[in-house]
């Protein structure tokens, strides 16, 4: 019962507060901003919802991962950025406008994205490693509903609070932030505790994948910026948005909506490991950054 209150109720409400707290720091604004950016805007979705899942899949490949472990990357290749993105962004002297901004289109434009990814990998996967086409059905528009409920309505509730009440939105939108954080962390650590013995057993495999897909997303996505020829900063910031992952939406569509606790440990473990990346990115590229404030 415990742990349906867990995976059911407890999981869910904080990914919704985490995106909540999102909305919070957003304004109709922030959208018609990245609309006036066309060309960072087509980057960045270029970079995160198409070369993210296919250089996933090709390192699976490469490092001869299967079954669980691999989609479970995969739907973590599935999800939107995570807003400490927009931390990193300001750390490394990014255009932390355009790193607010497509947080939020690809917080929304993964509601559409993420289902057929997720179960095309079910199924890839899972029939790989029974040897023949698998019996792994889950209805995209139910998936759909679901993560509408957990991204949609919390960002527009949060987008709401800060129209209606802009002046408390911001006040209390810093605190909101860091309670996000806390709750972040016990999201993970709770992942890794309830799977420890499977996450010890594959923890060389597991982590070695997860600093190589975030080290070559971040690579990826400042070159392809870089070749498009936007500028320094937005170059910087699309490499992070690229790289940093909602791995709380990875945990909670795992256990809660597939059901599965094993396939959250992906998630948990990269939310861990890709700060670690994006840190040394953010503070190596200060100095590119503030010599050419673009």
């Amino acid at each position: 019962m415990d742990g349906d209150i867990v995976t059911g109720i407890l999981l869910p409400a904080i990914l919704a507060f985490i995106m909540f707290t999102l909305g919070l720091g957003l304004t109709l604004a922030d959208f018609v901003r990245i609309v006036r950016q066309p060309r960072a805007l087509l980057v960045g979705v270029l970079c995160h919802f198409v070369l993210l899942p296919v250089i996933c899949f090709l390192l699976i490949k490469a490092f001869g991962l299967s079954g669980t472990f691999a989609i479970g990357f995969m739907i973590l290749a599935a999800c939107p950025t995570g807003t400490t993105s927009n931390l990193l962004t300001y750390i490394a002297r990014g255009d932390v406008a355009l790193a607010v901004s497509f947080t939020a289109v690809a917080s929304v434009a993964t509601i559409f994205t993420l289902p057929p990814i997720v179960i095309w990998s079910m199924q890839h996967f899972a029939g790989a490693a029974q040897g023949s086409a698998p019996a792994v059905t889950v209805p995209v528009g139910l998936m759909m509903g679901q993560i509408f409920l957990m991204l949609g309505v919390p960002v527009g509730l949060g987008m709401l609070v800060r129209h209606r009440w802009s002046a408390a939105a911001q006040r209390w939108e810093p605190r909101a932030t860091r309670l996000a954080a806390i709750l972040f962390i016990l999201i993970v650590l709770g992942a890794v505790a309830k799977n420890w013995a499977l996450l010890r057993d594959n923890l060389g495999s597991l982590a070695g994948f997860a600093i190589s897909l975030n080290l070559v997303m971040l690579a990826c996505g400042f070159a392809v910026a870089w070749l498009a020829k936007l500028s320094r900063r937005q170059s910087v910031t699309l490499g992070i948005e690229t790289a940093i992952q909602n791995a709380t939406l990875a945990i909670v569509i795992a256990s809660t909506v597939l059901q599965d606790d094993a396939l959250a440990i992906p998630g948990g473990l990269y939310g861990v490991l890709m700060y670690a990346g994006g840190l040394v990115f953010a503070f190596g590229m200060r100095r590119f950054t503030k010599a050419h404030n673009a």
